[in-house]
């Protein structure tokens, strides 16, 4: 009896076998091989796989769609900022913006997403009064409307936007009103660009050194990481300010160095070093490239710019971003931090959108040293 149910289980088997082989096409070979499987369901995988990656692709596309529309007309401040504002005056945050009241009172209106109030981890609940010296959090997919109850001062970091909002007074006592570069000391002052050399001194006619410049345009991109390790002799300690800067800068190829494996950090930038810079920053964030048009031709001192800053002076008078004074431009001149401050702040009003222009934002005459 157990003969004939071994039988019977051996026959059942080579039955099943013949059916699967007949199925995949291959009768005389029982086995599924891997030629077969390429031949018959390869196209089939590929379909699989591609499909959901084009969709993962269309996805994030839309999404940094949105996020530029979401951020489209909103200030960014790299680092907190000082604001004040006076009763009625609103600021909104956005999501990754925070928000700090260090004097005087006011409420919170959540629109979207939520609020957390990092300094306590609770979540922050419309029509509230902020406390002092707290910071409140803009939560994914978030918009809050801050109004001032009373005279107030603050800080604000990420994207936001104000109605009448005040910036922050001026400490800098050699920062007058009538001062051609006073309104670009503002904006580099507000957007933490740059610090004063003490308290309350700017020192606008003092020499920009190198590694300073790099350390600005560091910050004007929000301060991103540093993977990269130094290719410079000359910056190798991560305690000096311009380190990650410099670092960032050279990864980027907006800093090349001055030969000999050297950045030179120290030394004082010339007005055509700081147009070359310039220029390769405008490539890496992805701005217009220079014009055709001889534009330097006209100054009397063109012959003087070197060769690597022929096309970058080109650029930033084509853009702009810096002019000369009385027919000439001074490529070699020292830029002192005024005229830094000025060319900062017509890169980010003029060039970055050429398609709004704003009359405020009209490039000054810069004196020569």
């Amino acid at each position: 009896m157990k003969k004939i149910i071994s039988a019977c289980v051996v026959f059942l088997v080579l039955v099943s076998m013949v059916t699967v082989a007949a199925s995949v096409g291959t009768p005389q070979n029982p086995l599924v091989t891997i030629s077969h499987l390429r031949g018959a369901f390869s196209d089939v995988l590929r379909s699989d796989v591609t499909a959901p990656l084009e969709n993962s692709t269309d996805i994030a596309l839309n999404r940094l769609q949105e996020i530029y529309i979401a951020h489209a007309g909103l200030a960014f401040a790299p680092r907190m900022t000082q604001v004040s504002l006076s009763v009625g005056d609103t600021i909104t945050i956005t999501t990754g913006a925070s928000f700090t009241l260090t004097s005087g009172s006011a409420t919170i209106a959540i629109v979207s997403g939520e609020v957390v109030n990092v300094s306590t981890g609770q979540i922050a609940s419309s029509g509230m009064s902020l406390m002092p010296l707290q910071r409140y959090f803009g939560t994914e997919n978030t918009t809050a409307v801050i109004t001032a109850s009373a005279a107030s001062v603050g800080y604000v970091d990420g994207f936001h936007s104000t109605d009448g909002v005040a910036a922050a007074p001026l400490p800098f006592r050699d920062v007058n009103e009538g001062d051609w570069f006073r309104p670009a000391v503002q904006y580099v002052f507000d957007n933490g660009l740059f610090a004063g050399t003490a308290a309350d001194t700017f020192s606008p006619n003092t020499p920009m050194t190198r590694g300073m410049f790099v350390t600005v345009l560091h910050r004007l991109d929000g301060l991103p990481p540093v993977t990269a390790g130094s290719v410079f002799t000359d910056v190798h300690d991560p305690g000096q300010f311009y380190h990650n800067a410099v670092l960032w800068a050279n990864a980027n190829g907006i800093v090349t160095g001055v030969g000999d494996g050297r950045f030179a950090p120290g030394s004082p930038i010339t007005r055509e070093q700081m147009a070359a810079i310039m220029h390769r920053y405008a490539m890496f964030r992805g701005t217009p490239p220079a014009p055709d048009a001889d534009l330097i031709g006209s100054f009397a001192d063109a012959y003087r710019v070197s060769d690597f800053a022929h096309n970058p002076m080109n650029w930033a008078v084509g853009a702009r971003i810096m002019q000369g004074f009385d027919g000439l431009l001074f490529p070699r001149n020292t830029a002192t931090r005024a005229q830094v401050a000025q060319i900062i702040y017509n890169f980010n009003n003029i060039s970055i959108t050429p398609a709004q222009p704003d009359p405020a934002t009209e490039p000054l005459q810069i004196p020569p040293i």
